[in-house]
């Protein structure tokens, strides 16, 4: 048996369609008790959301100024370039990402005060656009450092009064959405190990922050999309996140000469296939300093919307991933990012 919720609708307008005409199938869909979303470019598509098994196409191909009505069967519809054509840009205070390349730096971890201001100043100065930091830390081994908790979060907040850099840190929970509009971090990052945690997914579709969507390490493009589903279409109590920026990390595989393997394959493929904005993170994708300006500009040659490094004012004295971190390098790796991205985008 077909869930309701496993196809979609698309009705297409007309090229010079009147908002008359728009309004009338908008009408039509509300009177069937679904809700729609509304995508104005070239042309005005309207997504039909909810459940559709019992819609016949041809109650809005008859109306006027509709060209034509489209199903999507796949389990990722929301975030396709089928239901939505027109790349994704999404504004963060003035910041926008899916529009010229966008970097985002800073230490993997929170470590103090003097630290996250010394290195938001650093970034700054080489031309990062944001601050990244983990004010928590999930670590494989339990005997590592875990974080600073929200003592991090001031210490980000007022590297961003300080800087003006928007600030990104990772959420471990739901329970934890109060204290980040407490410090106002501006993008709240899901992590590799928590991209397939669905209740978190569906707590933050109803949030209204931007969410960095991270790749799980053994999470196929395919799953990934599903999870970016879950932002963007609500679980049904609200419509969903419609500010999601993907993240592509490295996965795991049989390779043990790097942290993990760069797929910028999936950057290339997502670009094509996705609206979402997505950003290459060479730091993880790697683990090692010296690869990191090679793979960022393989990334942004693939078509990444922007990169989230790790930078660290004194990488040999970082309490975390001190070997994958950069310092006076990142100049270097923005400016010729920007040169690959003019010449990706001419």
């Amino acid at each position: 048996m077909k869930s309701n919720w496993e196809e979609k609708m698309i009705v297409y307008m007309k090229p010079g369609a009147t908002e008359e005409e728009i309004g009338r199938v908008t009408a039509r869909i509300e009177q069937f008790g679904n809700r729609h979303d509304v995508s104005r470019g070239d042309q005005v598509m309207i997504g039909i959301k909810g459940p559709t098994q019992k819609i016949d196409e041809g109650y809005f191909a008859e109306l006027p100024g509709v060209e034509r009505v489209f199903r999507i069967s796949k389990k990722w519809k929301e975030v396709s370039r089928e239901y939505h054509q027109r790349n994704t840009v999404i504004d963060v205070n003035g910041v926008k990402i899916g529009e010229g390349l966008v970097v985002i730096a800073g230490p993997c971890t929170v470590e103090s005060r003097e630290q996250t201001s010394e290195t938001a100043r650093m970034v700054k100065a080489y031309g990062a656009n944001m601050l990244r930091g983990g004010a928590w830390k999930p670590r494989t081994s339990t005997y590592e450092f875990q974080g600073l908790g929200e003592e991090g979060l001031e210490y980000l907040a007022l590297a961003k009064e300080v800087t003006g850099l928007p600030i990104v840190t990772e959420i471990m929970g739901a329970e934890m959405i109060p204290l980040f509009e407490k410090y106002g971090v501006d993008i709240y990052q899901v992590g590799a190990r928590s991209c397939q945690n669905f209740q978190l997914l569906k707590e933050l579709s109803g949030i209204n922050k931007p969410v960095l969507l991270k790749r799980g390490l053994a999470v196929t493009i395919d799953e990934y999309l599903c999870a970016a589903e879950y932002l963007h279409a609500g679980n049904g109590s609200n419509s969903g996140n419609k500010n999601v920026i993907l993240c592509e990390r490295g996965i795991r595989t049989f390779e043990t000469a790097t942290r993990n393997t760069a797929d910028v394959n999936a950057i290339a493929w997502i670009k094509r296939y996705s609206h979402l904005p997505i950003i290459g993170d060479p730091s993880h994708a790697t683990g090692l300093r010296e690869l990191v300006p090679d793979i960022s500009r393989a990334m942004v040659a693939a078509g990444a919307d922007g990169l989230i490094i790790e930078a660290h004012f004194a990488p040999e004295n970082a309490l975390v991933d001190g070997q994958q971190s950069v310092r006076d390098e990142l100049e270097g790796i923005i400016k010729k990012c920007k040169e690959i991205y003019e010449l990706v985008h001419k």
